[in-house]
């Protein structure tokens, strides 16, 4: 599974147990005790004693005199660093036992984990499987013996379209396969499926509810229509400005539907009431300060420090906005001049009282 999944143009490798057993251990090994050997007289201090601070004075002077015999009278960045390295250690060889000691446990106490562990490197067993860690063993096969198999995307795995050709790619080829990647993939469509469901509800029960109450299915589209032109502006506007939707502030396009469509509710029913001249209306002035002030409680989100919160924020401000727009500017222009009621001149309709 694991040669099988590698050769996918979108994966960039794949591990089990086994890639923890190092390859070509005969030519390693050898090259290892090698330098072991070179090395262990450096390394091995468990023996000698430890200098006395006279030792240390007369090794940090020779090192002083070493120091100034490379940089001689050269110039350069190299040469100026080791006369400034030359005069700390002077400076260091003049002091006081204390001030060496400080210097000591600042620099070379350190120094004896990072030995430890090179001495133990130095010194391997060939590795197999069956000398590995328990732990490690433990995560990668199951007690049933059932194998781990580790896929890795090739590319950004920050980017989520490399992620979703990814993990589409490991899904064809292993149905049964998991993991951050493909759990992304499938929670996301999840997410975009469920708002599709609700936006698609929440549209059917407004227009339901708006035949019970306005009882025309002309008027029920022209409450709906710029609600859906408010819709398709504020995706515009993000498309045109970069605004990303994301799965955070997706939750405000639910809300510009049920917050927009009591604005066009209002005009329609005052349009049947027979007013014109909507943008010099108080109702105008009304739904003007009520988005505003919705804008406003919604908007404020976007001063969040928090990422999602602050695109959530921004979107129902534009949303809101845009919904504004299509109430005062759109509407009106698109019911027209009002209906004629039943029985004026010209509506083409007589009262049954004038019939008989």
């Amino acid at each position: 599974m694991a040669k099988r999944l590698a050769a996918l143009p979108e994966v960039a490798q794949t591990r089990t147990l086994d890639s923890f057993v190092p390859v070509d251990q005969d030519r390693k090994l050898p090259l290892i005790q090698r330098a072991a050997t070179a090395l262990r007289a450096a390394l091995d201090r468990s023996e000698k004693p430890a200098p006395s601070d006279a030792e240390n004075v007369a090794a940090l002077r020779a090192g002083v005199a070493q120091l100034h015999d490379t940089a001689g009278d050269t110039k350069g960045p190299g040469a100026d660093a080791a006369r400034r390295l030359a005069a700390a250690l002077a400076k260091l060889a003049d002091g006081t036992q204390a001030q060496r000691a400080a210097v000591q446990a600042a620099f070379a106490m350190p120094l004896v984990p990072d030995l430890a562990e090179l001495r133990e490197g130095l010194a391997p067993e060939r590795v197999t499987r069956d000398n590995l860690p328990k732990s490690l063993v433990e995560n990668w096969v199951s007690p049933h013996g059932v194998n781990r198999v580790e896929i890795a995307a090739k590319g950004d795995s920050n980017d989520d379209a490399t992620l979703r050709r990814f993990g589409r790619a490991v899904l064809a080829a292993e149905p049964n396969a998991t993991g951050q990647a493909i759990s992304t993939f499938e929670w996301g469509d999840t997410i975009i499926w469920s708002f599709e469901v609700a936006a698609a509800v929440a549209l059917g029960s407004i227009a339901l509810l708006l035949w019970i109450v306005l009882g025309r299915l002309g008027d029920v589209l022209l409450t709906l229509i710029p609600l859906m032109v408010a819709a398709v502006l504020t995706l515009v506007i993000c498309g045109l400005t970069g605004f990303a939707l994301n799965y955070a502030n997706i939750i405000a396009l639910p809300v510009l539907l049920g917050v927009g469509v009591a604005f066009k509710i209002y005009y329609i029913l005052a349009w049947r009431r027979g007013q014109t001249d909507f943008l010099q209306s108080a109702l105008t002035r009304a739904v003007f300060f009520s988005a505003v002030l919705t804008a406003t409680a919604f908007g404020s989100l976007w001063l969040s420090a928090h990422p999602g919160t602050s695109s959530m924020g921004k979107l129902l401000a534009l949303s809101l906005a845009c919904t504004l727009v299509s109430a005062v500017l759109f509407q009106p222009a698109l019911m027209g001049e009002p209906r004629k009621k039943e029985g004026e001149p010209g509506s083409g309709r007589v009262s049954e009282a004038a019939a008989e």
